[in-house]
């Protein structure tokens, strides 16, 4: 794509970007510009500029509203301590929304159109983009959706890419704690064939009842099932899980009606590159409550973009409890969380060739 930027009459004023940037918190406040482009079938991908940041003007009939024809991405840009900006495997968020455009029926982004939309986006909002200190970090969402207007179940012949940008702070504030799940005896998050791989809206939205219940009842988060058994474990409403067994083996579920997350994928990288064994295969929600109980399993974790990698410590059912981290996280958990955030903020060798630099 040709991409022009078009710089915002108006911008916020440079005390007000530093309030901000001082305790961002995670999508509450927006950069000055975004990105967008258009795809038609005659023009292809077409109009793409980086422009101010602005309301959307949606006809009440746009397809988007009536058939969630919706996917999106998160990644994040990270400034290091030489005033540099790069993003975390970018080429990686670009093949997976490649993945889910080819499940939603949406029109394929190329890798390189992708990572240049969001280093335009974070060229043109560069002062949005914190310091380090207290892993502070610009988070960038990409999304795509269906922008035709028309009443009908097919693909859109109209479709409009955007990437907006939202300064976050540290995930753990209050400092790092294991996380409380429930477990979701009622609702599956996913089902074979369906949309469980693909980064679409409604695959979150489908974990919202789940995760309200489990929140009125005192937990953090939920964890889901398969759909078939109700046995084997899947994820979080937005996390993939990890098990830490003695012998230093880990184990994640396999893929398939789960999201393939970027972190997941990295982490079976830092982990093999450090000596541990990684399976990936069906996990048991059995093999959960028993390998805790009888400390066969010792740590367990869920990864994601947001917090990197979260401890999770106790596991609720309707009869029944176990913890994995009653004396707080665990070795395994926290060398594998400051192995990717030191390369992630340039304070260790990227061995991986992980880091784009944007600026």
């Amino acid at each position: 794509m040709e991409i022009t930027t078009s710089p915002a009459s108006s911008k916020r004023a440079p005390d007000e970007v530093a309030q901000i940037l001082s305790n961002p918190g995670f999508g509450t406040h927006f950069t000055d510009h975004m990105f967008s482009a258009t795809w038609t079938p005659d023009e292809g991908w077409h109009d793409a500029h980086v422009s101010a940041y602005a309301p959307l003007t949606l006809d009440p009939a746009t397809a988007v509203l009536h058939y969630a024809q919706e996917i999106f991405e998160g990644l994040k840009a990270y400034r290091h301590d030489d005033g540099s900006v790069w993003t975390f495997r970018p080429d990686a968020n670009a093949a997976r929304m490649m993945r889910s455009s080819q499940r939603l029926a949406l029109p394929e982004l190329p890798v390189a159109d992708f990572v240049a939309s969001v280093d335009a986006l974070v060229r043109a909002d560069e002062r949005w983009v914190p310091d380090p200190a207290g892993e502070k970090s610009l988070y960038l969402r990409p999304f795509m959706f269906a922008n035709e207007t028309f009443l009908g179940v097919r693909p859109a012949k109209r479709v409009s890419y955007l990437v907006i940008a939202s300064p976050a702070g540290a995930y753990f504030a209050g400092g790092m704690k294991p996380v409380r799940l429930g477990l979701s005896e009622r609702y599956t998050r996913a089902g074979k064939g369906g949309m469980g791989a693909a980064k679409t809206g409604g695959n979150y939205a489908s974990s919202l009842a789940a995760q309200q219940e489990a929140m009125a009842r005192g937990f953090d988060q939920v964890v889901f099932l398969d759909d078939i058994d109700n046995t084997y474990v899947e994820e979080l409403g937005g996390m993939n899980l990890w098990f830490v067994y003695d012998d230093g083996t880990l184990v994640t579920p396999e893929l398939g009606t789960i999201l393939e997350g970027v972190t997941r994928n990295s982490i079976i990288t830092l982990a093999r590159s450090l000596g541990h064994e990684v399976q990936e295969r069906r996990f048991s929600i059995e093999e959960w409550k028993s390998g805790v109980a009888s400390g066969r399993i010792t740590e367990v974790f869920a990864c994601g973009t947001a917090a990197v990698v979260t401890p999770v410590g106790s596991l609720t059912w309707d009869d029944g409890e176990v913890d994995a981290a009653p004396n707080g996280p665990g070795e395994v958990t926290m060398k594998l969380r400051q192995g990717l955030v030191d390369i992630q903020y340039g304070r260790a060798h990227d061995a991986h060739g992980w880091m784009h630099r944007i600026c």
